[in-house]
């Protein structure tokens, strides 16, 4: 049974002036007090990402049409108003304000683009305060096109190019002011470019030198007196007027190309030429301009004197030809190869989809024979969206109860509504009755003491990984990205668990647990996925264990089964590690029950919930048997008719002998 969490969001979550137990609907207009289970993973996930260090992809795993675009609108406001949080913490403590890009601050960033060079000193990495810009990328839109990885870069280029403005990305585009980094402790984050103002000042030497000489070659006075030298005079002024004023005109003529000719028309016109694309250096032209993009943003993180992130939001992959999808997969895999790059990549397919894409694409034969390894290596932070829960059934199906119309007349009355009045008694009636709402008193104090439990936890369970004396680190794969996982899963996973805590069940998994059982779903995903199907085919059949009864027998009791679903589940088991290790993790060293398995899979993120939906259907239709034929009446009545006759046969077979003996 789904568990219900009452979440209120406090410090750390929404800006100061929102009522901490609403939040704002889309699609009323209006702030809703019903927060849902969707609501508390959307907030541990926006959460992590603020924090989490770039770059990143997260992979959004969620059946096909699993009310995706929703839950990446609450993650998109949520990320927002952490920002906000973040820079009114940081203005509090008396920091610099953000330099702004329109207005006055527009000629501003022009001025230090020509002028000043960037420096990243030991301030600029303290910083805490993040802004964000959101940029979606629907594939489906270019799925007619061949180069799909192609409008991936283009739409991650433009959306830059629109957030802050053409001119000034042509000017970068021109003098290429890279920041540079400070040895030892520099405080001053700018400094003069000599370079630029020397070449500036020799130029308008020049010109004015020019100017000069070309007024005295043309003065009257001049003439009279001196005929021969206004020649030369005339010839040297015109010469250093053609070079400073050329100089400038190609400056500013470089500019003005960059301007109306942006890198989306660059690189669809190396996509157009066949030719080019099919030889080596394409890509690395490719990879150019996405480098003078990563630069631009670090020039401007030091100028607004704040982190910035850039969120693309990949959706309608797993709508696309497998070779598209790995064109998009190669694509990002470019864009994330700069260590430096602030790039967060939301991932939305259904990995099942995705998996079988990859396994089917022909230029994938011998790289990605199993399509969920391929998938491993490009997403470092995984996120299942887990089953509807209650309430946000119940909130999907009233909102479907009610039509456009009412809709639209909620809105208008809203509106007309004085600020002060509150709801209508026939919308306060159906909500109590639909959705009884709980409220708590101290909702935002109570919320501001499990943000400071989770972290406390957090790092209690993040220190287990590495402590030398336990245990964990043995079972921690080898690989970096698999480190990525865990550690980027952990945040997650117990910050869920402490809003369970908080609603009663108290005495939960530690933190040690929680690891545990992280590093359990990441590198034993199907024999995992098989004991909890197992456990949850028993619960609906009325034979359910008891709760001090451990996983691992009720995985050794199933497992001859899982033996004859080899050929059916082999790319499944191609994911777990070794077996003998799994033993000893779940018969030894951490011997979860069936109490505790069940109370941290409501907070299981990174465990594929689309394995367990198959294991599901394969013993679903393996449990079927072929039922007998029925016999009818008539088949009955010739039975008996058929073993009559083969009775009489057999007693006037058995009668010559015994007359013969009675004669």
């Amino acid at each position: 049974m789904q568990k219900l969490y009452h979440l209120h969001f406090a410090k750390g979550a929404l800006p100061p002036c929102t009522s901490p137990e609403r939040y704002l609907d889309p699609e009323l207009g209006h702030q809703r007090d019903i927060l849902t289970e969707d609501d508390v993973y959307c907030s541990c996930l926006a959460k992590t990402l603020c924090h989490v260090p770039v770059p990143v992809t997260v992979g959004f795993y969620a059946p096909f049409g699993c009310r995706l675009h929703m839950m990446l609108d609450k993650i998109t406001s949520l990320m927002q108003q952490e920002a906000a949080q973040r820079e009114f913490e940081e203005q509090r403590l008396g920091r610099c304000r953000p330099r702004p890009v329109s207005g006055w601050g527009f000629a501003q960033l022009l001025w230090y683009l020509v002028f000043m060079q960037p420096v990243i000193t030991e301030v600029h990495l303290r910083r805490k305060n993040v802004q964000f810009l959101f940029i979606r990328f629907s594939a489906w839109q270019y799925a007619g096109t061949d180069k799909l990885w192609a409008g991936l870069v283009t739409t991650l280029c433009e959306g830059i190019r629109h957030k802050y403005g053409a001119l000034p990305f042509s000017v970068y585009s021109v003098l290429i002011n890279k920041p540079t980094t400070s040895p030892g402790f520099y405080w001053r984050e700018w400094h003069c470019r000599v370079r630029v103002w020397l070449a500036l000042l020799l130029l308008l030497a020049a010109l004015s030198l020019g100017v000069g000489l070309l007024y005295l070659s043309l003065d009257g006075h001049a003439l009279v007196h001196a005929g021969g030298s206004s020649r030369l005079l005339k010839a040297f002024g015109g010469a250093a007027t053609t070079v400073s004023g050329s100089g400038l005109l190609v400056a500013v003529y470089s500019v003005g190309k960059h301007v109306f000719v942006s890198q989306r028309k660059k690189i669809e016109r190396l996509v157009s030429r066949e030719k080019f694309s099919s030889q080596l250096g394409f890509m690395c032209q490719v990879k150019k301009e996405v480098q003078l993009v990563t630069d631009y943003l670090r020039f401007l993180e030091i100028y607004q004197r704040c982190r910035l992130r850039v969120v693309l939001e990949v959706t309608g992959l797993d709508t696309c030809c497998p070779e598209r999808v790995v064109g998009v997969l190669d694509a990002i895999n470019t864009l994330l190869s700069d260590s430096h790059a602030p790039f967060i990549f939301i991932l939305v397919v259904d990995p099942s989809i995705l998996a079988s894409c990859l396994q089917c694409a022909g230029n994938m034969k011998g790289t990605a024979d199993n399509g969920y390894h391929f998938l491993n290596r490009t997403v470092t932070l995984p996120f299942s969206v887990p089953s509807m829960g209650r309430r946000t059934k119940l909130q999907f199906l009233r909102d479907a109860v009610q039509s456009r119309d009412d809709l639209l007349y909620r809105e208008i009355t809203r509106r007309v509504r004085p600020p002060g009045a509150g709801r209508s008694s026939r919308d306060g009636t159906e909500g109590a009755r639909l959705l009884p709402v709980e409220m708590q008193p101290g909702a935002q104090c109570a919320q501001r003491q499990i943000d400071a439990e989770a972290a406390r936890r957090i790092q209690e369970a993040l220190s287990c990984i590495h402590e030398e004396r336990d245990c964990l680190y043995e079972y921690v794969p080898d690989n970096v990205v698999s480190m990525r996982r865990i550690v980027n899963t952990v945040p997650i996973t117990v910050r869920l668990l402490q809003q369970q805590q908080h609603q009663g069940d108290f005495g939960g998994p530690t933190p040690r647990q929680a690891v545990a059982w992280v590093i359990l779903a990441n590198q034993w995903p199907c024999r995992l996925s098989w004991a909890l199907q197992c456990l949850e085919d028993q619960q609906q059949a009325g034979g359910t264990p008891e709760g001090s009864a451990l996983l691992w027998d009720v995985f050794c009791d199933n497992s001859a089964e899982l033996h004859t679903m080899t050929k059916e589940l082999q790319d499944l088991l191609d994911l777990d590690g070794d077996p003998e290790l799994f033993q000893r993790f779940l018969g030894a060293d951490f011997p979860f029950t069936v109490n505790e398995a069940q109370s941290l899979l409501r907070s299981t993120v990174n465990l594929d919930h689309s394995i367990r939906r198959r294991m599901g259907l394969i013993r679903a239709v393996s449990a079927l048997k072929l039922p007998s034929p029925p016999e009818s009446p008539a088949g009955d009545a010739s039975h008996a008719t058929n073993g009559a006759a083969n009775r009489a046969k057999t007693t006037s077979g058995a009668s010559p002998p015994g007359h013969a003996s009675s004669h």
